[in-house]
């Protein structure tokens, strides 16, 4: 809970009260290695903030592969926002890809937190701002920049993802083939970078 605590501070000024009250309508969960936290035709109940461990979002697409829209790590949050949000059937699976722990937070709790606490809504409000800005960028750069530009941007901003996540993930969430990503690596080893 600690974790949270801390994150929370980091974005938003809360009392003490407020940080009871998110206490006390979270539940902390593990997930093992590929256990599914929501799988697509299911409502998404839950905001997961993420202890320890690293998961993914992704669809299946309309030829049968999977594209991955989000990747979280600690102290992150994951859910399908607009299953959650319309409570509405997902279209979205989000999956443990290492053993996670995570704090979870009901649709109904979250609107009694930020409806109760001027110092919660701030912070929930500025983190879907962080994550709305992430996105927007993240299509800004899939139309504007080349794929190894792409690769370079993320693998500066994000290197933890990169030691992490499967290269064939990390492919798809790039908008890349495996093996087009193969190859900009092999560049890049060849070129010394």
């Amino acid at each position: 809970m600690q974790k949270l605590f801390e994150h929370i501070k980091k974005f938003s000024q809360v009392s003490d009260s407020d940080l009871k009250l998110i206490e006390s309508v979270t539940s902390k969960k593990v997930y093992d290695k590929k256990d599914h936290l929501l799988t697509a035709g299911h409502r998404c109940h839950f905001k997961y903030f993420i202890l320890s461990g690293c998961m993914r979002s992704y669809f299946m697409n309309n030829k049968g592969g999977e594209q991955i829209v989000n990747f979280g790590i600690e102290d992150w949050w994951m859910t399908d926002y607009d299953s959650f949000v319309n409570e509405d059937i997902s279209h979205l699976n989000i999956q443990a890809l290492e053993q996670c722990e995570v704090l979870r937070l009901s649709r109904s709790d979250f609107d009694h937190v930020v409806a109760t606490s001027a110092g919660l809504n701030t912070y929930f409000r500025v983190i879907l701002e962080k994550r709305h800005i992430a996105d927007q960028r993240r299509i800004q750069y899939m139309f504007n920049m080349s794929g190894e530009e792409i690769y370079d941007h993320f693998n500066r901003s994000n290197p933890d993802f990169v030691q992490r996540v499967p290269q064939y993930m990390l492919a798809s969430y790039l908008g890349f083939t495996p093996e087009f990503l193969s190859k900009i690596r092999k560049r890049k080893i060849e070129n010394g970078s």
